[in-house]
């Protein structure tokens, strides 16, 4: 029988994926602290890597490995992979679009519900025995006839917007070109927060969108506006944010994702207008399931007819 080819998981991975896994390949697992080890005396012989995470890939961890021929990304960001040192390098990058774009679009109007209705403090106001001792809760507000302002617009942004017709919002959005789709389009990410009453940020990450959403995005936002993240914690300034928030510059916020993860600032959790979440957008079963199978189905597809099923946009053809 001819010897498998190496593969390294950068991560970990569920028994069903490593019974896959193993059919086809020799599965190396080390852990965090044995990684450093096991690169210097198996990186040559890695032709192939899973990341399950966001530990950072750059050009210098590839180079540990001179044969890698393709790296699976369990998730549909990437952005913790620096592509473009793959591509110079001839090594296929591959993520797992779509399969979870239901989940983070519906954890997207979970969110921000949850922070227009103020149920998390609701919830702590009869929980503490308020509800009985001083009466009802304090009025919350109404989405119905909000403008829904999309920061981004891709395969999950545009789920969300049609998620959102149920609840009378207007979705409007911001991108890097008009899309021809039936929203408004701002060129302007400054002109829509000033027109918007809620911002869901569900654009990228990595450098290009970097504090994207920045003081002065959320001061033109207002008093009364609510941000919404479920993209990447990098593309809000979480301090100006947590000064808009405290200051009254920002109304309100609910967040799954953060600068530091999984660090969240203490100053954040003291706030009670804003709504926190521990990344888990995608965060379901079935969602990981599917985006587990098609981490796999990327390397396997690859190593039989090399090509992969979901490469990054940056590696496709044309």
């Amino acid at each position: 029988m001819p010897e498998q080819p190496k593969l390294l998981v950068i991560g970990s991975a569920t028994a069903r994926m490593r019974d896959r896994l193993s059919e086809a390949f020799e599965v190396c697992i080390p852990s965090a602290d044995e990684r450093d080890a096991f690169l210097s005396e198996n990186g040559a012989d890695i032709e192939y890597a899973m990341l399950v995470g966001h530990t950072s890939i750059d050009g210098a961890l590839m180079d540990r490995m001179p044969g890698l021929k393709i790296l699976s990304n369990f998730g549909v960001g990437y952005d913790s992979i620096d592509t473009r040192a793959a591509i110079d390098r001839g090594v296929m990058v591959t993520h797992t679009p779509d399969v979870l774009n239901d989940e983070v679009a519906n954890t997207a109007v979970m969110l921000m519900l949850a922070v227009a209705r103020s149920f998390v403090r609701d919830e702590a106001y009869l929980r503490a025995g308020r509800w009985e001792a001083e009466g009802s809760a304090p009025l919350t507000r109404s989405v119905r006839g909000m403008t829904v302002g999309m920061v981004g617009f891709g395969r999950i942004g545009q789920v969300i917007a049609e998620k959102l017709t149920v609840f009378g919002t207007e979705t409007v959005y911001h991108a890097r070109s008009d899309k021809g789709l039936a929203y408004r389009y701002f060129p302007d990410l400054l002109e829509m927060a000033q027109a918007s009453d809620i911002l869901i940020v569900i654009t990228p990450g990595g450098a290009e969108t970097q504090h994207l959403v920045n003081a002065e995005v959320m001061a033109a936002l207002g008093p009364e506006g609510m941000l919404i993240n479920v993209a990447r914690g990098t593309v809000i300034d979480e301090q100006a944010m947590i000064r808009a928030l405290k200051d009254g510059t920002l109304g309100a916020a609910g967040l799954d994702v953060f600068e530091q993860e999984p660090h969240v600032p203490a100053e954040l959790i003291a706030l009670d207008n804003v709504t926190l979440l521990p990344h888990v957008g995608s965060a379901t079963v079935e969602t990981r399931q599917a985006m587990g199978d098609l981490a796999v189905d990327n390397l396997l597809s690859f190593s039989r007819t090399g090509a992969a099923v979901t490469p990054v946009p940056e590696c496709q053809d044309g």
